[in-house]
């Protein structure tokens, strides 16, 4: 069993809203400030930090609240040249700098998953615990043929796109950045890839995981990846699946964010 300081911060900061300057672009952050244990989410690869309010609501102000809008998502963060995974681990380093902290819990969805496992295997001493949300699962579910189907989606997809991108539903990144950052995940996901990050995570992580169906996928794709996770919680005792919930991969956080924040409470600092 790791040890770990479980005091929570007791540092009081005034909400705050506005651009966080990082590397050739700018995201927008949302702080809700306030004296509790901050708590960092992180979006699924092209949704927006309005997705949390109902986690937010559901944890209440007695927590620290911070969410932002990764490069060329939302309505205000901007375009870079860089949409790489590695550029958004780089970006929860950036997040948590301008705010002034230094030790947070990490929640993160689907593509917001394995940049949260990522950061907790690299920062044990900064990360409070982490909740992964239907991602970060260690599976090789990329072939080229999945790249073909994922670059063949995003082209069909781009013309509406572009048509809602005024209200910030949809990035502003063109169809083929859109995928190969998919195509990068998938390679990333790679049993080999992963599995060593989640089986080297000294700090504790829950999983909410959802049922049914994602964006491309087809059949039971998405409940085989799901199995993975079995393996990763015999390996890791620090892991733990919190629920598995009845909504698809898309709803969970509209569905099921009483899970997601009962995870939250379950892998706190306070609950330890």
């Amino acid at each position: 069993m790791t040890n770990r300081d479980t005091t929570p911060p007791s540092t009081t900061t005034a909400p705050w809203r506005g651009m966080v300057p990082v590397e050739d672009t700018a995201l927008a952050v949302t702080d809700t400030g306030g004296p509790g244990t901050p708590v960092l989410y992180l979006n699924g690869q092209f949704a927006t930090q309005g997705y949390w309010r109902r986690v937010v609501a559901d944890l209440g102000p007695g927590w620290r609240h911070i969410t932002y809008d990764e490069r060329a998502r939302g309505r205000r963060s901007g375009r870079s040249a860089d949409y790489s995974f590695e550029a958004a681990v780089r970006d929860v380093d950036a997040v948590l700098a301008a705010r002034g902290v230094d030790r947070a819990l990490l929640v993160g969805w689907s593509y917001g998953a394995v940049v949260a496992a990522h950061w907790a295997h690299r920062n044990p001493s900064r990360t409070l615990g982490a909740v992964l949300v239907d991602g970060a699962f260690p599976h090789d579910w990329l072939d080229e043929a999945m790249a073909q189907r994922i670059r063949t989606l995003f082209r069909r997809l781009y013309p509406l796109t572009v048509l809602v991108r005024p209200t910030g539903i949809t990035p502003r990144m063109s169809a083929a950045q859109q995928a190969e950052s998919n195509i990068e995940l998938g390679r990333l996901s790679r049993e080999r890839e992963l599995a060593p990050v989640l089986d080297a995570i000294t700090v504790p992580v829950r999983y909410v995981v959802a049922s049914g169906t994602s964006l491309g996928s087809r059949g039971d794709e998405q409940e085989q990846i799901r199995a993975s996770l079995e393996a990763v919680t015999v390996r890791n005792p620090q892991i733990r699946v919190s629920a598995k919930v009845p909504s698809n991969h898309g709803a969970i956080l509209k569905k099921d964010f009483r899970a997601v924040a009962a995870a939250v409470r379950e892998v706190s600092p306070a609950a330890a």
